[in-house]
Parts: structure tokens; C-alpha cells; sequence
């Protein structure tokens, strides 16, 4: 990692050089840009809306738009805002998403010096592997075509089938990957953890044992997606022991970062796989010429919004995570979050890294499990004041739940200096806690067509169209709640 920084400038000037002949260069005068200061004045930050005018183009069977030639792949994903997304992958970018991946699990072979688990059977819960065509392109889902590109000498270890992992409905797919697993001498299982849990559960529904007694030499647990520590507890509960765990940052866009030590913080970030970085100071992303720094300006400790600059064509591209580095040397850093997922409907900016910690700090101190959770704001429209309101799947639900919202409260506060002031100057009540029901969220995931997959439930809203639906799914009694 010494040469990180010089491979980012490589990256740099090799993507320039290439863009030089697309559509998006020509207009954006690639021919004028030679330092990192003329990219900036050249080439402004963009969201996926901002991109869909070239995409259209790519769709139409226009070549030379984005990046040269043609996108080998359409990865089709569901963004908040912009309904399904159609990212480019390239016949450059397609190394990222592979061997990044390979490299994740040849880290962790050299330093804990553990090989066995590749000799048994691995488990990759992901989207289908089926492909549709738009404007004569393949898209699926980014896991689904990854599925493709599995190194043969994976392929006799790899499950569920393809058949199985062909079936769309989630409910019906896990049953039958259970059905496929279940003798089998499992090493290796792969997935988004609330997914993952729910294959645990229905292995323990079927033989009534934990995950240990039914797969004797299970030994690596690979996961990314969401941050592992809300669900860490319980599926090591499941699970019945503590094992190996590596933690991957995928996305459509590219493969930024994975766990590269068992002992070390944070996750080792791509800097030499085809991806420049830039990194914008959250306080600064909502400005018009936000200040924009390089890999080398970065500091410890700080939340960056992540823009990435591809050579699957995308351009100053604003992934919607919120990063911050707790290790420059080498550059290790840790997902605090999305830029659109926070609360700040009085002033706060609460983030998803706030909530976790203030929850998983309290949750720890009395040994609860918490299945899944999310936070809303509560603005009162009668004397009452405003409050934050927690929506959480307990496995074990407290036994003083007043209590332990305060600790929460209490958490919080200490995390975020400007929700304390709120409660402080009396402008804001303590939170509150709204007790969901055993799979509530899965039943809420289900009803809006969500289940499984990439598919997750947002850590916050700044509004109340997810929580208005996630009452459906409360508990019959009235929950007890902080006063």
C-alpha cells in the first residue's frame, strides 16, 4: 500500500487518456486536463439522474459514450430516488468486481495462514443469475452476473445450483437452498447478514440445531453490504461459536474496499483497480463547488462522502456513501453511512454510524440481541414535543424497555452534539421505541417486494413514509416507551 497515492495518479491519467475519445470527454474538453485542479473545473459531481442522458444513449446502441466500445453488462439496481439504475460494466471494470473478491479471501489464507475452507462446499446467497437484454446489453443484478465469472476452479464447490438460484421468489429460493445445503460440508457462506440470518434461522427450524453442529467445519463467514455489527451477536448465537469473519464493500458502481486483517480496523481500500477516488467533506457536499479531495489529502477520522471516477465510465460519480478513514497507512477506512439516509428534520444530522453505536453500545451492556431496526423523526403537530422514533426487532425484547431507550437516548446524545442540544434546550422529548414483531421487517421487505437479494432496510428517513408502513407490523401490545 506504499505506492497507493502513485496508483491513484495512474488511474488518473490512464482514464483520462481513454476518455479522451468518448462523447462525455469531448464535452467535458478531456484534452485540457493534465492535474487533478483542471478535472475538478472540467468535470462536476454527478448523481445517477445527472448520467441518465448518456445511459439512454448506451441503451439506443451508441458506442464510445461513456467509456470506449460498448458496456459488456448493465447492472440493474433500485436506487432510492431514481427508480432502477442501469450502471455500466465494462469489459475494463469486470476484473474489479472479480478479483477484488479473490483477493479478499487470499488476504486472509496469508495472514491467519487458514486454507481448509476451500476444500468444502461455499455458499453465495445473491440475486439470479438470469439476464434480460436492454437496447441488446446483458442486465441483471450485479451479483447475478458476478455469478457468471466464478473462477472454474470454484465452480464444484459453489452453491445453491443454478437452477436454484434462478428462482426469484425469496421465501421459495431459500427453501430450496436449504434443501441443497443441508447434508452438504459447508466451509464458507457468503451474503448480506440479514440475509444470511435468515438462512440460519430456517437450517435451526428444520433440524433444531446450530449452525456449528450442522456444518462441523463451517470456518469463514464473508459479509458486506450493511455495517455486521447490528446482527454480529445473533448470528454468532446461531451459529453457536465465534468464527472468522471478512467483511467486503461491493457496489454496482465497483468494488471499493474488503477486510484485509482479522486484527486490524476497517476495511483496505481498491486503490489500484481501475477506480480514482475523491473524497468530499460531508459538510461540503451540498455546496456548489464542494471542496473535492484526492486519496493523498485525506485525514483520519473525518466523514467523506465517496465520488468515484471509473473505467466502467462513470465520472465524478457520487456513490451516496458516507466513509471516514481510520488508518492511512494502510489507507483502511469504514462506512459511516448514505448521504440521504440521516435525520435532520430539527437541525441534527444524525448518521447511520451514530444510531448503530449508540444501539449496539446498549444492547451490548445488557446482552439483547436486536434483530433489525430504523429511525424516523416524530414532528409533533400538538403541544407535545417532537422525538425520535425507533422502530427495532428485538430477539430478546428488554425487560425494562424504558430504561434501555434512555440508555440509547443517552448514547446518542454523547455521539451527536447537536441532537443533544435539542434535548438540552427542550426543543426535542427522548426517544421513543416502537417494538416490532418477530419478522416484521422480512414481512414489511416481503410486501413491497424486497425480500432477499441486495435488499435492505434503511438505518434512517428523514421522513415518515417508512415508518407509516412499518406499523402494520408492531406488536399487538402497546410498547412500553421512554417518558
Amino acid at each position: 500500500m506504499l505506492t497507493a497515492v502513485a496508483d491513484q495518479n495512474s488511474i488518473f491519467n490512464t482514464l483520462i487518456k481513454t476518455g479522451l475519445k468518448t462523447e462525455f470527454g469531448k464535452e467535458h474538453h478531456f484534452e485540457k486536463i493534465k492535474t487533478h485542479e483542471d478535472y475538478v473545473k472540467n468535470v462536476p459531481i454527478r448523481e445517477y439522474e445527472d448520467f441518465k442522458v448518456y445511459i439512454e444513449k448506451l441503451k439506443q446502441g451508441k458506442q464510445n459514450i461513456l467509456w470506449k466500445g460498448f458496456p459488456i453488462y448493465f447492472a440493474k439496481t433500485s436506487g432510492t430516488t431514481s427508480g432502477i439504475k442501469y450502471i455500466p460494466i465494462t469489459k475494463d471494470s469486470i476484473p474489479n468486481h472479480i478479483n477484488t473478491a479473490r483477493n479478499a479471501l487470499l488476504c486472509y489464507m496469508a495472514q491467519t495462514g487458514k486454507s481448509q475452507f476451500a476444500n468444502g462446499k461455499m455458499i453465495f446467497l445473491s440475486g439470479s443469475p438470469e439476464l434480460e437484454r436492454v437496447g441488446g446489453i446483458p442486465t441483471g443484478r450485479l451479483s447475478g452476473i458476478v455469478n457468471h465469472h466464478v473462477p472454474r476452479y470454484l465452480r464444484s464447490n459453489q452453491l445453491p445450483s443454478f437452477e436454484t438460484n434462478c428462482i426469484e421468489d425469496w421465501e421459495e429460493k431459500l427453501s430450496k437452498i436449504v434443501d441443497e445445503t443441508l447434508k452438504e460440508d459447508m466451509t464458507l457462506i457468503s451474503g448480506i447478514p440479514p440475509w444470511i440470518q435468515m438462512y440460519f434461522d430456517e437450517l435451526e427450524n428444520r433440524t433444531g440445531k446450530k449452525i456449528k453442529d450442522i456444518f462441523p467445519r463451517f470456518a469463514v463467514l464473508v459479509q458486506g453490504g450493511v455495517n455486521f455489527e447490528p446482527y454480529k451477536a445473533k448470528l454468532f448465537e446461531s451459529i453457536g461459536k465465534k468464527i472468522d469473519t471478512i467483511e467486503l464493500y461491493p457496489a454496482s458502481e465497483g468494488f471499493f474496499a474488503f477486510q484485509d486483517s482479522q486484527n486490524d480496523e476497517g476495511l483496505l481500500l481498491n486503490t489500484d483497480s481501475g477506480i480514482f477516488y475523491e473524497f468530499v467533506p460531508v459538510e461540503e457536499i451540498s455546496k456548489e463547488n464542494p471542496k473535492r479531495l484526492t486519496l493523498k489529502e485525506v485525514e483520519l477520522n473525518k466523514n467523506y462522502v465517496l465520488i468515484i471516477s471509473s473505467n466502467a465510465g462513470l465520472w465524478a460519480y457520487n456513490i451516496g456513501d458516507t466513509v471516514k478513514f481510520v488508518s492511512l497507512n494502510p489507507y483502511r477506512l469504514v462506512v459511516t453511512g448514505r448521504v440521504k439516509h440521516f435525520i435532520s428534520a430539527f437541525g441534527e444530522h444524525v448518521i447511520g454510524e451514530e444510531v448503530e453505536e449508540a444501539l449496539m453500545k446498549a444492547a451490548e451492556a445488557e446482552n439483547i440481541h436486536v434483530t433489525e431496526f430504523t429511525v424516523a423523526p416524530n414532528i409533533s403537530e400538538s403541544d407535545e414535543k417532537s422525538f425520535h422514533e425507533w422502530f427495532i426487532e428485538f430477539e430478546n425484547i428488554p425487560k425494562n424497555l424504558s430504561q434501555f431507550a434512555k440508555k440509547v437516548d443517552e448514547n446518542l446524545r454523547k455521539k451527536n452534539i447537536y441532537y443533544d442540544d435539542l434535548i438540552k434546550g427542550n426543543i426535542l422529548q427522548p426517544l421513543k421505541i416502537q417494538v416490532m414483531q418477530k419478522n416484521g421487517f422480512i414481512n414489511y421487505m416481503k410486501s413491497v417486494g424486497k425480500l432477499g437479494g441486495q435488499n435492505k432496510v434503511p438505518r434512517l428517513s428523514n421522513d415518515r413514509k417508512l415508518a407509516s408502513a412499518l406499523t402494520n407490523w408492531l406488536k399487538k401490545q402497546p410498547a412500553e416507551v421512554i417518558k
